[in-house]
């Protein structure tokens, strides 16, 4: 399924080297249109279903999000006009040597908040801009530490809110990133899933190569 939405904001001056473009979010991530929407670009959200956001096993940390943006991206090969500008992005958490992504229902959510309760891990988004011209990728990475939650926490996250559409099985914005951060060392929308700075770097700069 092919799914479109066009968001319009007002125009940003300090980005008219984009003017060109017809931008394009290719993400479902509710947190991306958002953050997405508040560097002020007009963009549009188009989606694809079924793309395979498998990795090789002999990737290490930063190199799975970057590759399976990559793979994003690809997945819309045939649909990058002259004009386009593509974005796409993969966030995973890491701990002790793992990545932990999307959790596949209840038990696999409980399982993840309780293996970083307590502990510090990182949380790292890679990011892939495609032109039919060239590609840059990119990716940032975010230690976030959380306090020992107990097990009536973790429940009640687990059954208030929707963990499984985000990496770790949380959201740092939501109820439990209130109550179990203790500290957070990066950017705190690169924990979200989206590194709004650094993706404003590199737009900024997208037509200095060309």
């Amino acid at each position: 399924m092919d799914e479109s939405r066009r968001f319009r904001m007002v125009k940003n001056t300090a980005m008219e080297n984009l003017s060109k473009y017809q931008i394009i979010l290719a993400s479902n991530s509710p947190r991306r249109k958002e953050l997405l929407a508040g560097l002020d670009l007009e963009y549009e959200i188009k989606t694809l279903s079924g793309i395979d956001e498998t990795y090789p096993d002999n990737l290490w940390k930063e190199e799975i999000p970057v590759y399976i943006a990559r793979a994003k991206a690809a997945a819309y090969k045939e649909k990058i006009q002259e004009n386009t500008l593509l974005i796409t992005a993969d966030t995973i958490v890491w701990l002790d040597g793992k990545v932990y992504g999307k959790p596949d229902g209840e038990a696999e959510a409980k399982e993840m908040l309780r293996t970083l309760s307590g502990k510090s891990h990182e949380v790292i988004t890679g990011v892939c801009i495609t032109s039919r011209k060239k590609q840059k990728t990119f990716y940032a990475v975010s230690q976030v530490t959380f306090a020992a939650l107990d097990e009536k926490e973790i429940d009640y996250y687990i059954e208030k809110y929707n963990p499984y559409d985000k990496a770790g099985a949380y959201g740092v914005q939501e109820w439990i990133g209130y109550i179990g951060v203790e500290s957070l060392n990066g950017s705190f929308y690169n924990v979200m899933g989206l590194p709004v700075r650094l993706l404003y770097k590199h737009l900024k700069e997208w037509e200095k190569d060309n």
